[in-house]
C-alpha cells in the first residue's frame, strides 16, 4: 500500500462503515512508472467499474486508476438500495424536455437494475442481493404522488408498482407512522461495497487492470492519444473516461462547477436477532419515504437496521451522526429506542442543479459522467454501459443525454451551497407541514 496522503481520502483507507467492516477487500498496487492502454478510466466507483467492465468484455485493454480504494466513495457507502429511475422524475423530464425525450429515457430507467442483477449472476458476486423496494407515504399528498408515479410509469411500459393502503403497508413495515406506500417489485437492495469489489474482480478476470492509491493530477493530449498523469506515474491511452463524481475535486476545472458534493449519513444498529428484525421489516424490503428530505432504511444480512437520511450541502460531515439520525429512526420504530449503534458514517454524492445525471465529452477522446444526485446505484451502471457503447462506436444513446442542457447553480460556485441549503430549508418546511 502506498503511504501517500490523498487530499480527499486521507490515507486512502475505507471510512469506518458497516460495509467496510463486513467486506474483504484485496490490496491493489499503486501505479508506478508508465503504462500503455486503450482506455484509462478515472475512478473505481460504479460509473468507472461499469464502464470498464463493459469495455473489457468487448475486448478493450483498460486501466482503471483510483485515488483511494475500489468503492471508497459513494459506491461503497450508500444505502444499498436499488431504486429505479433518476432523481428528476419521468414527469419532470417530460415537462422539461418533451414527451419524445421522456419516451426515449423511460424504458432505460430500469436497465441499471438489470445490469446489476446480470453482473451478480454472471460473476457470482456475493453481495446479499434481495428483491423489492418500498416507497413510504406519510399523508394523502404523498399517496397521490405515488399514484401519479404508478400511472406515468405504466404509460412507458413499466408495471412493477403495487400500491398499498395502511393495512397492507403494515405487513411490510412494523410501524403505524405511514398512511400507505408502493412497492417497486423491480427494485432491490444489497451490500454496495461488495458489489463494487465483485465488479472490480470481474474487470481483472477479463484482463483489465486496477491501480489503487493512484490519483490523477492532470491530463493532456499528445500525438496519437492522451496522457493521464498521476501522483506516481502516467497512463498513455487512446481515450479517457472521467468518473470521479463527487470526489473528482478541482483537477478538471471544466467539471468542478457542474456539480456540488452533498453528504448523507447512515447508522447501523447492533444485530437485532431474527425476531426483532422480522417485527421491523417482515418481508425484508428496503424502504424510503417520499419527502424531499427523506429517510431510508433496510436490514443487513446479519439483521442490523441500516438507517440513513439527511443532507449537508457542500459535502461536510455533521459533528454527531448518531444524534442526527437516531430521533428519526426512533420515530419510525419506537420499539428500538435506545438501541446500541455500532457504526455511523457519512459520504458524498454529486448533485446537479437539474437533478439529472450528466454525461458528455470534454474533447473528442475525453468522456465524463457524474451528477446522479442521490440515485447513483442504478444510474451509474446504466451510464457506464452507455459510455462503453459510445467508445465502441454506437453513440445513439450517448448523444441523447449529451445533448440535454445542463444548468449551472445560480450564483456559480460561490453561492451554490447557500442557495441549495435555502431550497432544502424551504422543502423541509413543506415536509413538516405535510404539503
Amino acid at each position: 500500500m502506498s503511504n501517500k496522503t490523498n487530499h480527499y481520502a486521507g490515507d486512502g483507507h475505507y471510512p469506518g462503515s458497516y460495509y467496510a467492516a463486513s467486506a474483504t477487500a484485496p490490496a491493489r498496487p499503486a501505479l508506478q512508472g508508465s503504462v500503455d492502454t486503450d482506455i484509462c478510466v478515472v475512478g473505481a466507483g460504479y460509473s468507472g467499474l461499469s464502464t470498464a467492465l463493459h469495455l473489457v468484455e468487448n475486448g478493450y485493454k483498460v486501466a482503471v486508476i483510483e485515488g483511494a480504494k475500489v468503492g471508497w466513495g459513494a459506491s461503497g457507502r450508500n444505502g444499498g438500495q436499488i431504486v429505479n429511475g433518476l432523481n428528476a422524475s419521468l414527469g419532470t423530464i417530460e415537462r422539461r424536455y418533451g414527451k419524445e425525450i421522456a419516451g426515449y429515457i423511460g424504458p432505460m430507467v430500469q436497465e441499471g437494475a438489470r445490469i446489476i442483477a446480470a453482473n451478480i449472476s454472471k460473476y457470482d458476486i456475493a453481495c446479499d442481493h434481495m428483491p423489492g423496494n418500498l416507497f413510504a407515504a406519510f399523508n394523502t399528498r404523498h399517496m397521490k404522488v405515488l399514484e401519479a408515479k404508478q400511472k406515468l410509469w405504466r404509460t412507458y411500459g413499466m408495471d412493477d408498482h403495487e400500491l398499498l393502503d395502511k393495512n397492507a403497508m403494515r405487513k411490510h413495515v412494523g410501524t403505524d407512522i405511514y398512511l400507505g406506500g408502493m412497492i417497486d417489485h423491480s427494485g432491490a437492495h444489497l451490500h454496495p461495497l461488495n458489489l463494487a469489489l465483485g465488479e472490480a474482480a470481474a474487470i481483472e478476470k477479463n484482463g483489465g487492470t486496477i491501480y489503487e492509491h493512484t490519483m490523477m493530477v492532470s491530463l493532456h493530449r499528445q500525438t496519437g492519444g492522451t496522457v493521464v498523469k498521476t501522483d506516481s506515474g502516467e497512463v498513455h491511452c487512446n481515450k479517457v473516461v472521467l468518473c470521479g463524481n463527487a470526489y473528482l475535486g478541482k483537477v478538471v476545472p471544466k467539471l468542478t462547477a457542474r456539480v456540488m458534493p452533498v453528504s448523507t449519513q447512515i447508522i447501523a444498529t447492533q444485530p437485532l436477532g431474527d425476531d426483532l428484525a422480522s417485527e421491523l421489516l417482515p418481508t425484508d424490503l428496503c424502504v424510503e419515504d417520499v419527502r424531499y428530505i427523506l429517510d431510508y432504511f433496510r436490514l443487513s444480512a446479519d439483521k442490523r437496521l441500516l438507517f440513513g437520511g439527511g443532507t449537508v450541502y457542500g459535502g461536510t460531515d455533521p459533528k454527531d451522526i448518531v444524534a442526527k439520525l437516531r430521533p428519526n429512526m426512533e420515530k419510525v420504530y419506537p420499539q428500538i429506542t435506545g438501541i446500541k449503534i455500532d457504526y455511523a458514517w457519512s459520504g458524498n454524492f454529486a448533485l446537479s442543479f437539474s437533478r439529472l445525471p450528466q454525461l458528455g465529452k470534454l474533447e473528442d477522446n475525453v468522456y465524463f459522467a457524474h451528477g446522479y444526485s442521490g440515485h447513483g446505484v442504478t444510474g451509474s451502471h446504466l451510464f457506464g454501459r452507455i459510455l462503453s457503447e459510445a467508445i465502441d462506436g454506437n453513440t445513439s444513446r450517448f448523444d441523447v443525454f449529451a445533448k440535454l442542457p445542463w444548468t449551472p447553480f445560480p450564483g456559480g460556485r460561490m453561492f451554490r451551497v447557500p442557495y441549495s441549503a435555502m431550497g432544502s430549508w424551504w422543502y423541509g418546511l413543506r415536509d413538516a407541514a405535510g404539503v
